[in-house]
């Protein structure tokens, strides 16, 4: 099997770059990993980031774009750089693993899109629930008709942040909508499609002289019911509570916690009821223990490989975006 030789840009303090970086080392079966850059000062913000780089082998951003040899990159600077970075990749023929959901501007995130389409590369994106073995699962019987048509769908997505880093949501239109809230609309338009409407609920819990939105919400009406994503930085409690539940006319699933963090990575547990009995309890399933980035990053490389087709299109992925963009207060 030949190896894909890869280079990491960035890193950041609050997202997956070292986690990517480190999924990226152990699997040097798929990855021949030759080396990273960090752009934007980067190893003077985050010290404690670099450190998982140490030993490795430090490049500048144009060393990775022009050496030939690199075919794919995996773009993991701080959320607002990542388009940025991923259009200079896409011009210099790189395939591309980019962190979620790109950069503020509509207008990059078009223009990268169609970079790659022209250039037929391969562009995968860090939503990392796409490849939790409960909610593939779930997605499996959604698209078998198990639960029937499908009315309604609620995700939570929710944490306890420091003040620090709520106000830093600040960067983002809708703030924790657009960091972390992004992956709960993904899945709602994976499983429901364009909505007729979009009601946006962003809005500041205030807490600790907070002022950022730490608090994200948004209701998608679709012609036979509502659905709604919810994301809050403010939340005690708020990981384990973290939850997908799918309600159809033939059966409801609810996935929760999403994810339990153990020694050797996370489970998930999932809950099924098909029963029109109000008292009969659901069938309860637990996954095996994985590690929530292996199975992404194996992803990207069967496709650039072209082991496998991509299950996201260049169309799916744009129209995330936007849907993102409205769901944070933007877009038309």
């Amino acid at each position: 099997m030949k190896r894909i030789k890869t280079a990491q840009i960035g890193t950041s303090e609050n997202s997956h770059g070292n986690f990517v970086w480190n999924s990226l080392l152990k699997q040097n079966e798929r990855f021949e990993t030759v080396g990273y850059a960090f752009p934007e000062n980067e190893r003077e913000k985050f010290p404690q980031q670099a450190k998982d780089f140490d030993g490795c082998h430090e490049m500048t951003v144009d060393e990775i774009l022009n050496d030939p040899e690199i075919e794919a990159v995996t773009v993991e600077t701080e959320e607002l750089y990542l388009t940025k970075y991923a259009i200079m990749a896409a011009k210099a023929g790189k395939h591309i693993h980019m962190e979620k959901p790109g950069g503020v501007d509509s207008a990059q995130f078009e223009e990268l899109i169609e970079l790659v389409r022209a250039k037929g590369l391969t562009f995968t994106t860090g939503y990392m629930y796409r490849f939790n073995p409960k909610i593939q699962e779930a997605l499996a019987k959604v698209k078998n008709g198990e639960l029937g048509e499908i009315y309604s769908v609620e995700a939570h997505m929710d944490c306890k942040h420091p003040a620090k880093v709520r106000q830093w949501l600040d960067n983002f239109p809708g703030g924790m909508m657009f960091f972390l809230g992004c992956h709960l609309i993904d899945l709602i338009y994976r499983i429901q499609g364009e909505p007729q409407e979009i009601i946006p609920l962003n809005c500041s819990t205030g807490y600790d002289g907070v002022t950022a939105n730490d608090y994200g919400m948004v209701v998608f009406k679709y012609k036979n019911g509502v659905s709604f994503a919810k994301a809050c930085a403010n939340e005690n409690g708020g990981f384990l509570r973290r939850q997908l539940v799918i309600c159809g006319t033939k059966g409801t699933i609810e996935v929760k916690p999403l994810e339990v963090t153990v020694e050797g990575g996370q489970y998930t547990v999932m809950n099924e009821n098909y029963n029109t009995d109000w008292h009969k309890e659901g069938t309860v399933t637990r996954s095996e223990i994985y590690d929530r980035y292996d199975a992404m990053l194996s992803n990207f490389a069967d496709i650039v490989r072209g082991e496998k087709e991509n299950p996201y299109s260049y169309d799916y992925e744009l129209n995330l975006y936007r849907l993102i963009q409205k769901a944070c207060g933007g877009g038309s």
